[in-house]
């Protein structure tokens, strides 16, 4: 791992498993209030995922367990935890994107911080490559 991105790699983690608990309170919420008058004001008529609020429940709480465990990956610093960190960030910002009409300050700032763990663990988590010495004759 390279030096410098010693902190890109911790942001990536931290970011990783914060919005992965945060999935997952987000979707035992929705799972709960699915057919409560709170979960009823959005309007989810033409949603990719149907119109049931527990559908996205249930995809957020998956997500949010993958986010977490990815996350823990991380943190043995192999090779494979970082092509599933790069996977997990993409992840975390395109299911942002099916809440922009509701919440779109949120979705943005969630898609923000995906954008960022791809870049940190893109640019600095890869191992670093050797210095080959070159010799004057």
């Amino acid at each position: 791992m390279k030096r410098e991105g010693r902190g890109w790699i911790l942001f990536s983690m931290i970011i990783l498993l914060t919005a992965g608990i945060m999935r997952v309170f987000d979707g035992i919420w929705m799972i709960h209030n699915a057919n409560s008058s709170v979960g009823s004001q959005y309007n989810l008529v033409g949603s990719l995922f149907g119109t049931s609020l527990k559908s996205y429940g249930w995809i957020y709480l998956i997500v949010g367990v993958l986010l977490i465990l990815v996350a823990l990956a991380l943190s043995g610093g192999s090779e494979i935890a970082r092509w599933l960190g790069i996977v997990a960030g993409a992840v975390l910002a395109i299911s942002a994107v099916w809440w922009l009409p509701y919440a779109p300050f949120w979705a943005s700032v969630y898609i923000g911080l995906g954008i960022a763990v791809i870049y940190g663990l893109a640019m600095y988590g890869g191992e670093e490559a050797p210095i080959e010495e070159t010799s004057a004759v």
